[in-house]
Parts: C-alpha cells; sequence; structure tokens
C-alpha cells in the first residue's frame, strides 16, 4: 500500500494510480469521518467523504422550500424556481410522484442540466436526491427529517 500525501489537516490525497491501491484505507478513512482527495492531472480533484455524513449535512443545509396547494380537490406540491412540480387528488401520492419527479432531475442535472447556468448550483439538491431512499427525502421534503 502506498502512503498518501497530507495536504491539509486530516486529509489524504492521493494519485489515482495510488488511489486504487489505498482503496481500502481511503473507504476506512471515510468510515471514520476522514475526507481522502484523489487527484488526475488537469482534472478537479474528486473527494471521498461518508455518504450518510454528507447526506445528514444536506438534508440539513438545502432548504426544500417547498410548497403544498390544494385546489379544487388536487394537491399540487411544487419548489419556486424549480422546473418541477406534481399533481394528485391524495397528498401522499403528490409527495411520492414529487420525490420520483426530484429523481427525475437528479438523472438530467447530472445527463446535462450541471452546464446549464440556470440549473448549475443544484448540485447539492443533487447530490442529497442520490445520497437519499425515497422516505429520506419524504421526511426532508415535510420537515420531519431527524
Amino acid at each position: 500500500m502506498s502512503t498518501p500525501t497530507h495536504e491539509n489537516v486530516g486529509t489524504h490525497a492521493y494519485g489515482f494510480t495510488q488511489a486504487r491501491e489505498s482503496l481500502k484505507a481511503i473507504l476506512d478513512s471515510s468510515e471514520r469521518g476522514g475526507l481522502s482527495m484523489i487527484s488526475r492531472p488537469d482534472r478537479a480533484p474528486a473527494a471521498v467523504v461518508n455518504g450518510e455524513s454528507l447526506r445528514r449535512y444536506l438534508a440539513l443545509t438545502v432548504v426544500p422550500n417547498v410548497q403544498v396547494v390544494n385546489e379544487d380537490g388536487a394537491w399540487v406540491v411544487f419548489m419556486p424556481g424549480q422546473p418541477f412540480a406534481t399533481e394528485a387528488t391524495e397528498l401522499d401520492d403528490a409527495l411520492m410522484d414529487f420525490v420520483v419527479a426530484l429523481r427525475e432531475y437528479a438523472e438530467d442535472w447530472e445527463d446535462h442540466l450541471h452546464v446549464a447556468p440556470n440549473h448549475r448550483e443544484n448540485w447539492a439538491l443533487v447530490q442529497l436526491v442520490g445520497l437519499s431512499s425515497n422516505e429520506q427525502l419524504t421526511s426532508w421534503l415535510t420537515g420531519s427529517e431527524i
């Protein structure tokens, strides 16, 4: 196993080849709450962190700003300024559909929307969607996140 370079206190920096040889150490560090950076020439470095810790942090810091409206017997769920909304006769169904809409948006964001100026800043939302179960997303949307 190769030894990582240490550029910042608590951060382990690896080149691409070092990272492949040190995957267990990188994952063990992540499990303990550590940060590992993996670099390739002429590319932004990648960060490896504990996924559940990142999900909890994002759930606390990304404001859902979800709006729920009942009109003519239908529940409408939307986030002002975002390109997705759902409508259903039951609130639970509208929320479930909204979670599906969030997942579809996250796929589109990773595929092509990440470069669009009006979508670029949704990185944290997309990461939260990817790291969360449907139940966790519903709890986040309704403000019952623990």
